[in-house]
């Protein structure tokens, strides 16, 4: 697939100098800095060196007293307190983090996590009802609850009150609960607003445990949960989410709970500096495999696990359902893949809605995302869940699905989500109308070169400035995500030293060994991912573009540095941004 090549805004000359002297870095390395709008020693010092004690107080969120009252009041009161969270990674951490904590100080607790099947996302009636049966009095309801306005006012009339803690847009009026948390509140003066569902939670027990003197050092055990949220939950990791995620790497690498730790082994990882793209690519997928396939209960209970033995049973339970989705999700891929090749046939569009009554709900969202690798616009997947039809929505960059979404509203039944992705339920005899709505409405909102892939470039660099000392600085720029992307740069006029191949399962991976002409004989481990079809042309020996970050390769023990190539062209065309 063609790909454009953006050149991101560069530093001036004056200020890429001025921070590389201060700093004793290369200018390059200060551009990278100035793009992240770091400009000077002290503003530097912060990023490379977060400190705990530069988090927020939490209660400068909206409502945080009343929350805090409220908690403090079921407790003298010995009131049953239920923790419920969505499904989803960023939910389940949620919940076992909120539930762990009370739970060490005040033993009144539950929790609960709604099927994603019979109940729905968010707030359910059966959850309510979950309650009512066994005396709840008090939901803290986590990552979810924030549109939930009618099944709140029922939760109330009934004697159950609750505390929202959500981080989705609220709709135009806030559910009836005792406090609502939500940075995204447009009266929420909250310094911060791209909190995850779990980050949002954290900010509670950091209030409470500010409120009862507890020490904060208290806090640190549950940052492993936050930073997994963070990974997964794909919110930017900027400011405060910055600090969150520095620290929770720490914990997960040094001391993880037993169920993390359980999912590490598993995945391969006990070896390793676990990153943030080893949450989003290996622990994160397990967790939510089991919300996916039978049951989120699973998941938490995997995060609960206080010893050794039921982590790994729980690990192992969640890998097995792990592996039935990777097969599941492949099938309805390729079914889905076959029904977009016919509709090409009729004519290209500008946007994807695919509905199939027989596929499996519980990896629509991931589907919808394959099919974009393929058909590169926004795509919704649908299927038949409790008479109605439901799934997800994924975007392409720069386009915001959600709002596209929300300009179909009259005929869904509800949705909700972020600009890039958005789940949505509407009734079956809708969908061929929705999908007419959605395209003209894309249509008529997306930019041609939207629908153009992009690989956004942070700098054009020499492969003879790859150095240790390049790349242990370029290190400390972690933890990479949105907001904070990995470095991408741009190297013209490379070559292949002859010792390139084509590597993979399928032979779809290039493995590449390269020089460039000013340095012929210091060669560049990189490796290509499903980029074989360019093998002919490389192993000609002809000069070709790279763009790519820099990686560690750990084979056999020995660790070296490696291009971890995003796209390679043949003198390419770079636009600046």
């Amino acid at each position: 697939m063609e790909k454009r090549w953006v050149l991101k805004k560069q530093g001036s000359e004056e200020e890429n100098e001025k921070l590389a002297n201060e700093l004793n870095i290369e200018p390059v390395l200060a551009n990278l800095l100035v793009q992240r709008g770091v400009k000077s020693f002290d503003q530097a010092k912060a990023f490379f060196r977060p400190q705990l004690d530069d988090l927020y107080d939490p209660f400068l969120m909206k409502d945080m007293d009343l929350a805090i009252e409220r908690i403090e009041k079921a407790i003298q009161n010995n009131e049953k307190i239920l923790v419920y969270g969505d499904y989803d990674v960023d939910g389940t951490t949620s919940v076992a983090l909120v539930y762990s904590f009370f739970k060490e100080i005040y033993d009144n607790m539950g929790y609960y996590v709604p099927d994603r099947y019979s109940e729905g996302y968010g707030i359910s009636l059966q959850g309510i009802q979950h309650a009512q049966e066994n005396n709840y009095s008090l939901i803290i309801a986590l990552d979810c609850g924030i549109k939930a306005n009618e099944k709140i006012s029922y939760a109330k009339q009934n004697g159950i009150e609750f505390i929202i803690c959500d981080h989705h847009f609220p709709g135009s009026e806030l559910p009836n609960a005792e406090a609502v948390l939500d940075p995204k509140r447009e009266d929420c003066g909250y310094p911060f607003k791209d909190l995850s569902g779990c980050g949002v939670g954290f900010k509670l027990i950091q209030a409470y445990a500010k409120t009862n003197n507890i020490e904060f050092e208290r806090l640190v055990q549950y940052l492993d949960l936050v930073v997994v949220s963070i990974a997964s939950d794909i919110v930017s990791i900027t400011d405060e989410n910055r600090i969150l995620a520095h620290y929770g790497l720490i914990q997960l690498n040094k001391d993880p709970r037993e169920g993390l730790k359980s999912i590490i082994n598993l995945s391969g990882l006990a070896e390793k500096d676990i990153a943030v793209e080893d949450i989003v690519f290996k622990i994160g997928p397990r967790i939510n495999a089991a919300g996916r396939m039978e049951s989120a209960d699973k998941a938490v209970e995997l995060l609960l696990a206080v010893n050794a033995r039921k982590a790994k049973l729980a690990a192992n339970s969640v890998n097995f359902f792990n592996d039935a989705r990777k097969n599941i999700d492949r099938n309805i891929t390729q079914d889905a893949l076959r029904m977009l090749a016919l509709e090409e046939e009729k004519g290209e569009k500008k946007a994807t809605v695919l509905y199939n009554s027989k596929w499996h709900k519980g990896v629509v969202g991931i589907v919808a995302s394959r099919l974009i690798e393929t058909y590169y616009r926004p795509t919704v997947v649908l299927t038949a869940s409790n008479g109605l039809a439901t799934g997800s929505a994924r975007s392409v960059v720069g386009y915001d699905i959600y709002q596209a979404i929300e300009s179909c509203s009259d005929l869904l039944e509800n949705f909700g989500g972020h600009m890039y992705a958005a789940g949505l339920t509407l009734k079956i005899e809708n969908v061929p109308k929705f999908a007419e709505r959605l395209e003209k409405i894309v249509s008529e909102t997306i930019a041609d070169d939207q629908l153009v892939p992009q690989v956004d470039i942070d700098a054009r660099l020499k492969l003879k400035d790859i150095t240790p000392k390049f790349y242990k600085i370029l290190k400390q720029f972690q933890p990479f995500g949105p907001g904070n992307m990995a470095p991408v740069f741009i190297t013209k006029d490379v070559a292949d030293d002859g010792e390139g191949r084509i590597v993979g399962l399928s032979k779809e991976h290039l493995k590449l060994s390269l020089v460039q002409e000013d340095e012929p004989f210091k060669s560049y481990p990189a490796i290509a991912f499903q980029q074989a079809n360019l093998f002919e042309y490389i192993n000609s020996g002809d000069y070709f573009d790279i763009c790519y970050s820099i990686d560690e390769n750990s084979f056999r023990g020995i660790t070296t540095l490696q291009l971890n190539i995003k796209d390679i062209q043949v003198n390419s065309v770079i636009e600046e941004d």
